[in-house]
């Protein structure tokens, strides 16, 4: 999600410091111009599949915050997830009724009439306080850290989690949440039917010649924010399971991002590239994008071989990424006889 990009550009150096304030943009989904393969396929419907019936949490119960916290919930009654990866578990597990706020980041329509408690990102301990919630989740990108200790200070449970950047991490923060909730039994079959869902995208992965190499880059062209992913950015366990392989961490890139040179990409060489929708739209589209310094010169740029998936979806690692997966197999090996069956 972006404000976890943001709060992992915080940890460098100036100049990077500088490009994390700009990337203060609400995360959103856009149709981005070029070939019909290169934009990605037509946008669907931006919803949650929530489990039915809705569980019934049975409180108090008591949960590991990732902080070293063991925190205990004894209501559920008002709900707010800090961010949209965290909202699309608490939707998905039928408690949607019981949220009653989002951040910039929860885009999928149950949500939409939800009360936005960040400012740029950041989030409103004032906001938050407001609302009277009787529970929050938040995960290791949730900032300011003054504003989560505001909160706790106030008395209300905050939960922790694990920022998540794989596809293992899915099954963990599903039990965490549900525990949190007083629904393990609905986290259960949360998990059981993901599970199920992601081996039924990879089943449907038909072989392809060799692996292609995918640069994920992360672009904000209003604020001039270019960045490559590499090994730590998240996007790596989705390129590997859709059988390419991460080009950031093939060049050596240990890190999360790096700024995007001319230099960096000619040593990725990436056969497709990875974008988040709304930053595809940002720069112009397709023909923007390959204006970008060294992106016309690489293979995917040559072809014209760009993967969009929606900002809010990428990144989650939640139920919705079975779907993500679909969409990365079908737009990278479109043409080429390989990929989604």
């Amino acid at each position: 999600m972006s404000r976890t990009i943001r709060h992992r550009a915080k940890r460098r150096p100036a100049g990077l410091l500088i490009a994390a304030a700009l990337l203060l943009t609400a995360v959103g989904c856009g149709q981005a111009a070029g070939s019909p393969a290169a934009a990605g396929p037509p946008s669907t419907p931006d919803v949650v599949e929530p489990l039915s019936p809705p569980p019934v949490p049975q409180l108090p119960a008591t949960a590991a915050s990732a902080d070293g916290r063991q925190v205990t919930v004894a209501s559920a009654e008002r709900i707010v997830p800090l961010n949209g990866g965290l909202a699309e578990l608490v939707f998905s597990l039928g408690l949607g009724p019981r949220v009653v706020a989002r951040d910039v980041s929860t885009t999928f329509q149950q949500a939409a009439a939800l009360p936005v408690i960040t400012q740029a990102h950041e989030v409103s301990a004032e906001g938050v306080l407001s609302l009277h919630p009787t529970v929050v989740l938040a995960d290791r990108s949730t900032g300011p850290a003054e504003a989560v200790e505001q909160i706790r200070a106030a008395g209300v449970p905050l939960i922790v989690l694990d920022d998540a950047k794989q596809l293992a991490d899915i099954g963990p923060r599903i039990d965490t949440v549900a525990t949190a909730l007083g629904v393990p039994a609905a986290g259960a079959q949360l998990k059981a039917r993901t599970d199920e869902r992601l081996q039924q995208a990879r089943g449907e992965l038909a072989p392809a010649a060799g692996r292609p190499k995918v640069a994920f880059l992360y672009l904000r062209g209003s604020a001039s924010v270019f960045l490559l992913g590499g090994a730590a950015s998240g996007a790596g366990s989705l390129i590997e399971a859709a059988g390419g392989e991460d080009a950031g961490t093939a060049a050596g890139l240990t890190g999360d991002f790096t700024p995007l040179t001319s230099e960096a990409l000619v040593k990725a060489a990436p056969d497709a590239i990875l974008v988040m929708r709304k930053g595809l739209e940002s720069v112009g589209g397709v023909d923007g994008l390959l204006k970008l310094p060294g992106v016309a010169q690489t293979p995917a740029g040559l072809d014209r071989r760009i993967v969009s998936v929606e900002d809010g979806k990428l990144l989650s690692y939640g139920p919705r990424t079975p779907e993500v997966l679909r969409s990365i197999a079908a737009q990278l090996y479109a043409g080429t006889g390989g990929g989604a069956r």
